[in-house]
């Protein structure tokens, strides 16, 4: 099975939509609002305004993590659990996001990391159960 690169979105026609504004849906719930994206070509990321659910703090959340969209929910569905998205380093707005920094994060979602998840889960099953369907 082929690896998906953690910092492209599944599909490239992706990166021309705006995702800013989107709810984010992890496998078990509800994870916040998109305050961030960038659509860079293997450089792609979305900021995820937790709000209270992690006490205010953002998230950075690699474009491979994607599973889909829906603009007509106006939600980001994401192939990561609450608790793996809450262990991930913490984002520092402030700091400069350069090679160092990327791979904080390519390391804990990407392949041996913490985060990293090989192939799709049953995300169906998993998504309905979130929304209460």
């Amino acid at each position: 099975m082929q690896t998906r690169d953690v910092w492209s979105y599944p599909d490239d026609t992706w990166a021309g939509v705006d995702l800013v504004g989107l709810s984010v849906e992890a496998l078990d719930g509800s994870i916040g609002k998109v305050d961030k994206a960038s659509n860079d070509v293997g450089a792609g990321y979305i900021v995820v305004d937790t709000g209270p659910w992690i006490f205010g703090r953002k998230g950075l959340l690699p474009a491979g993590v994607i599973d889909s969209y829906d603009l007509d929910d106006a939600c980001v569905y994401v192939q990561r659990t609450q608790d793996e998205i809450k262990n991930a380093p913490e984002f520092d707005p402030d700091t400069k996001f350069d090679d160092s920094y990327r791979n904080q994060y390519g390391s804990y979602y990407g392949p041996g990391g913490a985060g990293f998840y090989e192939g799709m889960r049953d995300y169906d099953k998993l998504a309905t159960r979130a929304r209460g369907r």
